[in-house]
């Protein structure tokens, strides 16, 4: 058995894992890179894999960062199945569609006032390619061994990251490989906990807090506290929002303020087609969440939804006082950048980040103290106030990571540290190595592993 990062190692994005086995090729994961050009250009290089030779593809989750990849994988040639949760088929389809329509949007405005040197400027792919993805999901049960071959079965396992997140475990001759994908925290707002992991030969484990402990605040304390400053200045609060999980997070947090009665009276909205879609994702998947009735019809009274771009627009001209909810949570593109195009100068407004960003982002620019950052062909000078709650993380802290390890009877043969920058897989590397005296290694992009 073999083992190669082909992304997602010394990065949070691009997670693909190549795992081949005598005959059998097996992608874990199938991801965008985003963030950073040197790694955004990775998207446009050849996969380093034969796709007539690709048997299958088993996703963790629908992050674009483990699954938007997936049209480009179908466009070059691909013609297997892809394997993931229900809830996971559901919320890649809309990711994928708002992915190829984004990047649509994105090479015709870059053609129109040319800011791009391509000439033309073309997207990766459209939503007719992410269309075809559709096709070949196909959707399993959590916590049941099905059968790829006669040597090889698989199980998805609730990892408690997003609806239908889920560990991979596969098992060869009794052997099993376990992919952690994302792990979510050890008590998420709206999902039931990650399961533990008793036993695998080697594991393959995310650390994107590998370095740090999220602080135990109230967040809804924090969230009000934004809000209302932001109110007092007469402004607008911007949340740039992941439009899966985080945003129905914030939706949850902000009706129950407003049940308290401690919200002001101005509107809410989520703008993000892709966010609605999700929500209703959620509102679907009823059994693997632990929202109420109560809570799903609090939630739709509190936030106005806007899906169509009329509407967009009308709330956008709108310079009343107001809480806005939009994509991309990284600023990487998305309605988001439509409403700083109009309010990131004004120092009244502000800005609340609520979400991991990576290396290159706006998003990270806007963290380090940037003066200026720069899309739509131009540079914007950034007067709004910038925040930032870092408790909303869908990701576990390096304790949390450390407790669900501690549950294995006993140490894999050797744990791979992927999806982390440097510095935060070092440190969980050394940590395992100091509390759990677990042999273990950072993963390195491309690098092939042998698994005896």
């Amino acid at each position: 058995m073999k083992l190669t990062f082909l992304g997602g190692a010394g990065t949070v994005t691009g997670s693909k894992i190549l795992l081949e086995i005598n005959y059998k090729k097996i992608l874990i994961d199938c991801g965008l890179f985003q963030g950073l050009k040197e790694l955004r250009l990775k998207n446009w290089d050849k996969l380093p894999v034969d796709l007539n030779e690709l048997d299958l593809v088993i996703l963790t989750h629908a992050h674009l960062d483990h699954s938007g990849y997936l049209p480009v994988l179908i466009k070059n040639g691909y013609k297997g199945e892809i394997y993931c949760t229900e809830a996971t088929k559901d919320l890649t389809e809309i990711i994928l569609l708002d992915s190829g329509k984004i990047q649509e949007e994105d090479a015709k405005r870059g053609n129109k006032y040319e800011y791009t040197k391509h000439k033309p400027a073309k997207p990766l792919y459209d939503v007719e390619d992410a269309k075809k993805v559709i096709l070949h999901l196909k959707t399993f049960e959590l916590n049941k061994w099905n059968t790829i071959d006669e040597e090889i079965q698989f199980k998805f396992l609730n990892s408690g990251h997003i609806l239908g997140s889920a560990f991979v475990l596969i098992k060869v001759n009794e052997k099993i490989i376990a992919f952690s994908g994302d792990i979510g925290r050890k008590k998420p707002i709206l999902l039931p906990q990650f399961e533990y992991i008793e036993k695998a030969n080697y594991l393959v484990i995310e650390s994107t807090y590998g370095n740090r402990i999220h602080k135990d605040i109230s967040i809804t304390d924090e969230l009000n506290k934004y809000i209302k400053h932001t109110y007092s200045k007469k402004g607008i609060l911007i949340i740039p929002t992941f439009s899966v999980e985080r945003a129905q997070e914030i939706i949850y947090l902000l009706s129950i303020l407003k049940r308290e009665k401690k919200l002001p009276n101005i509107p809410i909205y989520l703008d993000s087609p892709m966010g609605v879609n999700a929500t209703e994702v959620y509102f679907k998947h009823e059994n693997i969440h632990n929202l109420s009735k109560k809570d799903v019809k609090s939630m739709l009274n509190t936030v106005h939804l806007i899906s169509n771009i009329s509407a967009s627009k009308a709330v956008v001209n709108d310079d009343a006082p107001k809480i806005v909810l939009a994509g991309s949570g990284m600023l990487t593109g998305g309605r988001v950048l439509h409403y700083l195009d109009k309010y990131i100068e004004d120092k009244k407004n502000s800005i609340l980040i609520v979400g991991f960003q990576a290396e290159g982002t706006r998003g990270r620019a806007l963290l380090a103290g940037d003066s200026e950052i720069k899309f739509f062909g131009k540079f914007h000078k950034i007067n709004a106030e910038i925040f930032k709650i870092n408790a909303f993380s869908g990701h576990a802290d390096q304790s949390e990571l450390l407790d669900w390890l501690k549950h294995f009877k006993r140490a894999p043969v050797l744990t791979f540290i992927n999806h982390g920058e440097p510095h935060q897989s070092q440190a969980l590397k050394v940590k395992i190595k100091t509390d759990l005296n677990w042999n273990c290694t950072v993963a390195k992009m491309n690098n092939m592993y042998y698994l005896n």
